[in-house]
């Protein structure tokens, strides 16, 4: 199945029960317009499946027709277009009879005129406007430069010069519309609405107050004393960056995703009546951008949200298991510290996949090394020895000063390998007795979700459903020491430590715990074992975090940035008595080892050392913690974390952190929160100090932004 025959499958998600229908009308015309490109617009936006797009994110959208010019020999194109937007009118008034909201879907705005003069029909009392355009399309046939019509219809609507344009009368009040996002216009157009006390929100006020504050206040001026309002869009008020398809492309317009989310945020409460985006033309639209840009828009004003690629997450929606909730972004590319969504958009990445981007997104080294070995030799499983990894496995073992290492994909491998490890070494060297052994682990930990290690966990959520768990596991309070002395026992084989707690929010041990916690294990013969999967190679500021402490574990695990974010590689390393339990048969990953794996991680460890990355977390991560510590924002309850590992807590009777990174997204920064009350910031070490300084910028923007909201 293609992805044509995709997009006409049956519905990806039923339409949501009490949503209101969308019928799209397309307005097949460029008539009014310098370049007539945009008439066939709404063809290719039904060829592309806007219509599917929108049902598969629950919405009960149908395409209802899509109208066309008719032309008499020789006949005025005024005459023509009037004729059409008469059409308009009748179909949208129609739509909205039968209990749809309209989606009109240009051709060249001047479509608008048919589109309000349908909706104040149907609603039968005065309707305001939000006119989001570059241009004030304010001229009158008198005033015209060029005389084309999409430059007209603003001014028709508000009763100005529109009787030569089959506009009778006013059907707009000028008190009831808000014009955004303005950046290129003529004089006699601006005289115009400021003689009739229309409030223009230029972009250079924007740029000021920002967009959310601009909508907000324009919301509730065009819904005072109405019976509703709509949205018009015309899409050159977006950057020609993040929409290069449209008719009269404008210089430093409004950022796609910004937009979006904004309407998204602004639409909640208070839904359009109709919906209308004009001046698409596929013919200059790179990479399909400005279509599906087209989708997101009518997505976020109709109730469905703001996803980037409305196909992309539906499919996954309906094909993969629900057991992650992602934010609403699709993205295609990465380097360094950014990526790219489908749009084009780029974004600052402040979480690189949970420490497992540390060194950047396709580092050129560690690339060239996947490459090279991928073409030579990938895998070959452990039933054979392969060139590659004794060399990894020993630089591995030198940098980390542990005796022995076994090689796995993941960090719940590693982890699970380390349990067994301690077991077996509890029996053959601690003499503890057959089945006895008991593991010992701290409260809010997250060393991973299989049936053994979420028997370790606190969370109830990672329990619910998933028991009986095995015997042997105890919990301890973490950051107290008395805790875990009264926990051990003579049948405990060992202590299994985060570091920095990460999951629960990125929590700190009081100094002197992790030192005096070893101490203890030396002295009752308990086994130290450090879970470093997200703290360690440099991200705390030292190559593990427990460098910090000056304890060197007697088992480790490492994951995530080992694999240099191209490829999971895991390992669990240990002292010589610890390791040598294990037999041949004992314990094993296909995998794990591979040649492939083995040529990443030895370049990964080699450029960690070569560009000094963990001093380089260590300064930048000092930077990042004082401007974050800066922001005087009565929703932060804390700032905490060490390294580029940094958690800022947000005050859950302000907001909740999942807010707080929705607001990072729309501004192009990538978090994520934990728990709903922290949010997250652990951005590739090879970021520069200006995107950090940047990182601290956005979130104190987004807070404001939520203080402002939040104000009654």
């Amino acid at each position: 199945m293609n992805v044509r025959d995709l997009l006409h499958a049956p519905a990806v998600a039923a339409p949501q029960q009490g949503v209101r229908p969308v019928r799209i009308l397309g307005v097949a015309s460029g008539l009014g317009a310098e370049s007539s490109g945009c008439a066939d617009g709404p063809a290719r936006l039904r060829l592309v499946g806007v219509d599917a797009h929108l049902a598969a994110r629950g919405l009960a959208a149908e395409w209802g027709e899509t109208l066309l010019p008719d032309a008499a020999p020789d006949e005025p194109v005024r005459a023509v277009v009037c004729r059409l937007c008469a059409g308009l009118a009748r179909a949208v008034t129609d739509a909205m009879g039968a209990g749809a909201t309209p989606l009109v879907l240009g051709g060249d705005h001047s479509c608008a005129m048919g589109t309000w003069r349908g909706v104040t029909k149907a609603a039968r009392g005065p309707v305001g406007l939000l006119w989001i355009d570059a241009h004030l399309d304010a001229h009158t046939p008198e005033t015209s430069h060029t005389g084309r019509l999409h430059g007209m219809p603003l001014a028709a609507l508000l009763g100005q010069g529109g009787a030569a344009l089959g506009v009778e009368r006013a059907v707009l009040a000028p008190e009831h519309v808000c014009v955004i996002g303005v950046r290129s216009f003529e004089a006699e157009e601006a005289a115009l609405l400021a003689a009739l006390g229309v409030r223009v929100y230029p972009m250079r006020e924007i740029a000021r107050r920002g967009l959310e504050k601009v909508l907000k206040e324009a919301l509730a001026r065009v819904r005072r004393g109405t019976v509703g309002y709509g949205v018009s869009l015309d899409l050159d008020a977006i950057d020609p960056a993040d929409a290069p398809g449209v008719t009269t492309p404008t210089p430093r317009g409004l950022r796609a995703a910004t937009l979006v989310a904004a309407l998204d945020a602004l639409v909640r409460d208070a839904p359009p009546l109709a919906v209308e985006i004009a001046e698409f033309d596929p013919h200059h639209d790179a990479g399909a951008a400005t279509a599906q840009l087209v989708e997101q828009v009518a997505a976020a004003l109709l109730g469905a949200g703001t996803a980037s690629t409305p196909l992309a997450i539906a499919l996954e929606r309906r094909h993969s298991a629900a057991n992650y909730a992602p934010l609403p972004v699709v993205l295609v590319r990465g380097e360094g510290a950014h990526v790219w969504d489908e749009a084009g958009r780029r974004y600052l990445d402040c979480m690189s996949a949970y420490s497992a981007v540390s060194l950047g997104h396709a580092h050129p080294r560690i690339l060239r090394a996947l490459t090279t070995q991928a073409g030579r030799l990938a895998v070959t499983s452990r039933a054979y020895y392969n060139d590659r990894l004794p060399a990894f496995l020993a630089r591995l073992c030198r940098l980390t000063g542990m005796d022995r290492a076994l090689p796995v994909n993941t960090g719940l491998e590693a982890v699970e390998t380390a349990l067994k490890a301690a077991r077996k070494w509890a029996y053959e060297v601690k003499r503890v007795p057959h089945d006895r052994a008991e593991i010992i682990a701290c409260e809010g930990n997250f060393h991973g979700r299989s049936i053994a290690i979420t028997g370790l966990s606190s969370e109830a959520q990672y329990r619910q459903g998933f028991g009986p768990f095995p015997p042997g596991l105890r919990l301890v309070p973490y950051g107290e020491l008395a805790a875990l002395e009264r926990a051990i026992t003579p049948h405990t084989a060992a202590f299994l430590v985060e570091p920095i707690q990460g999951e629960r929010g990125i929590v700190v041990p009081p100094a002197g715990y992790l030192e005096a916690c070893a101490r203890l294990c030396r002295e009752r013969n308990v086994l130290f074992i450090a879970d470093e999967v997200q703290t360690g190679l440099g991200r705390t500021g030292r190559l593990l975090a427990c460098d910090h402490a000056g304890v060197r574990p007697d088992g480790l695990v490492l994951g995530k940035a080992l694999g240099g974010g191209l490829l999971p590689v895991s390992a669990f390393l240990a002292r010589e008595d610890v390791m040598s339990v294990f037999r041949p048969g004992d314990h094993g990953s296909t995998f794990g080892g591979s040649p492939l794996a083995a040529a990443v991680g030895l370049e990964t460890l080699n450029v960690l050392v070569d560009e000094r990355l963990p001093e380089r977390a260590a300064e930048l991560g000092a930077r990042l913690m004082s401007g974050l510590a800066a922001i005087a924002s009565p929703l932060v309850q804390d700032v905490r974390g060490m390294g580029l590992l940094v958690g800022v807590e947000i005050d859950p009777a302000r907001a909740t952190a999942r807010r707080v990174v929705e607001g990072l997204l729309a501004r192009g920064v990538l978090s994520k929160d934990t728990h709903g009350t922290v949010v997250r910031f652990a951005p590739p070490l090879v970021i520069d100090p200006e995107d950090i300084d940047l990182a601290v910028e956005v979130l104190r923007d987004t807070l404001e932004a939520l203080e402002r909201t939040d104000e009654p």
